[in-house]
């Protein structure tokens, strides 16, 4: 919500359409499956959630949230997670993405693919609150969902969004 300190945790809603292209992980910055373009050339919707292994809402609830939506969605929908040091200590690539690396790969199994947001400067400009937060974009790159939290309400009204492009077929 505006003027609340990122970090975890947090619940809100956000609607905002962006005309100027916005950044977007270079595909150097993909450290588990393949680089995903940005959304504006997108065919089909898509969610991005940016997360940090030190929090705690992000690795027990945003990340299997969107495990099971890839089970549910991932054939009609793009997945991204983008690991930010926005809310959170800035390492360096040396001190993150080993571990960014074995917890995508090796411990959750993620099927979608994970990009490093090394500087904040990805959740900055797309002004997240914290982690974990949800962007989700229409095919063509309009943004239609700015959500904070791994709460329920949080998770309710993404899956609502998620259920509308089922029916819609996109």
């Amino acid at each position: 919500m505006p003027g609340q300190a990122a970090g975890c945790g947090g619940a809100g809603v956000r609607i905002r359409v962006y005309t100027a292209p916005m950044r977007w992980p270079d595909p150097a910055d993909f450290v588990h499956g393949s680089p995903l373009p940005p959304p504006t050339g997108w065919t089909r919707p898509g969610l991005v959630m940016t997360f940090n292994l030190e929090c705690p809402g992000c690795v027990s609830r945003g990340i299997p949230f969107l495990k099971r939506l890839h089970a549910e969605y991932g054939e009609h929908v793009h997945l991204l997670a983008v690991h930010t040091s926005y809310g959170h200590r800035q390492l360096t690539r040396e001190e993150v993405e080993p571990t960014l690396v074995k917890f995508a790969r090796d411990f959750a199994k993620l099927p979608f693919p994970v990009a490093l947001d090394l500087d904040g400067s990805f959740a900055r400009e797309w002004q997240t609150e914290g982690t974990p937060h949800w962007l989700a974009f229409a095919p063509g790159g309009e943004l239609l969902r700015s959500v904070y939290g791994s709460q329920e309400n949080a998770q309710t009204r993404l899956e609502y969004l998620l259920a509308e492009w089922g029916q819609s077929g996109t």
